[in-house]
């Protein structure tokens, strides 16, 4: 682990060499402040790659742009967010890639399940040419990607049962993303999918309304859902991206040179807390552990496999050739 983030770090120290700008370069604009919002709390990954990023724009700027970071849905839902920044009521927000998808549906190539064997493997992709293939294609629909962040590899917990197999999962009501692929895969699974909000999902797990949820240990950890959830099983069912993402009203208005320090930035906070995300999750799982929630470490992955082969038959075609390039540039 320490081999990883050492080598992360010496990467986002030569991005940001090759994308940074000299602060006096922007004695003669304006100011400029940039309201950058996301749906989680400041115990997240979320926030401590907002939080990098506000650092290294204002100080590559020399102040000149300033980022004012709003977190907890306070601006609203991810869905929400999204279409400010497209008639720009937002300017940014580092974004989960599911609700992307819902305005460009390549996107959804990376939520398919067991795509990725590794988060190395899925960093080669993302920050590669199809990545950024992927990011530009946001242009079609006013928005500007800048850099992809993380949610991490997503797990399955519930307050009804410990799981397994798929077996295990028949009729529990499980939040999904407000994503196509995300429910066809749960149900796949013999979940009750139900897509919702990540907001109304905290209500609706506290309530008992519906049994459980997916995602990364990181999530699971900041929001203290071992209050609610007394299962987890670690089925690292699907990697999942999130987005430095921007609405092109605000992107446009900006001179070249802060657009230059926008993008090296928006890596480099990237990776930081990608690095993060890899350093704090043996110590999460030990503390969900100590506060009683009961962790399958070991489920059987391949019956999991096994039963959302069908996902690939009804989606491979339609994101044309992402899929078998994404193939390909893994197994090389």
């Amino acid at each position: 682990m320490k081999k990883f983030t050492l080598s992360t770090l010496t990467l986002s120290v030569s991005l940001a060499a090759v994308g940074s700008a000299h602060a006096n370069d922007f004695d003669d604009m304006d100011p400029v402040t940039l309201r950058l919002a996301h749906v989680v709390n400041e115990q997240d990954g979320f926030h401590m790659a907002a939080t990098k990023f506000e650092e290294l724009v204002e100080e590559r700027t020399g102040g000149k742009v300033d980022i004012e970071i709003y977190p907890n849905a306070s601006l609203g839902d991810e869905r929400t967010l999204l279409e400010g920044m497209q008639i720009g009521t937002v300017d940014m927000g580092v974004i989960t890639n599911g609700p992307v998808a819902n305005f460009v549906e390549e996107m959804a190539v990376f939520e398919l399940p067991f795509l990725f064997p590794s988060p190395e493997a899925a960093y080669r992709v993302l920050d590669g040419e199809i990545g950024q293939e992927l990011l530009d294609k946001l242009a079609d629909v006013n928005l500007k990607g800048l850099a992809y962040a993380e949610r991490g590899f997503r797990n399955l917990t519930n307050s009804e049962r410990a799981v397994n197999t798929p077996d295990d999962m028949d009729g529990l009501r499980i939040r999904v993303m407000e994503n196509p692929v995300y429910t066809d895969t749960f149900r796949a699974l013999g979940a009750n999918a139900v897509p919702m909000a990540w907001t109304e999902a905290l209500t609706a797990m506290q309530q008992g309304t519906i049994d459980g949820q997916e995602n990364p240990v990181n999530v699971i950890h900041s929001f203290n859902l071992e209050e609610t959830q007394n299962y987890m099983t670690l089925s690292r069912h699907t990697y999942a991206p999130a987005i430095f993402v921007m609405g092109l009203p605000a992107w446009n208005q900006l001179p070249e040179a802060a657009q230059t320090v926008l993008e090296g930035a928006a890596q480099e906070a990237a990776e930081y807390e990608r690095a993060l995300n890899a350093d704090m999750e043996a110590e999460q799982l030990a503390s969900l552990k100590e506060s009683g929630m009961q962790i399958n470490e070991s489920p059987d992955i391949e019956a999991f496999q096994s039963a959302v082969e069908p996902i690939y038959e009804q989606y491979g075609e339609r994101f044309g050739d992402y899929l078998p390039r994404i193939r390909e540039a893994i197994a090389q």
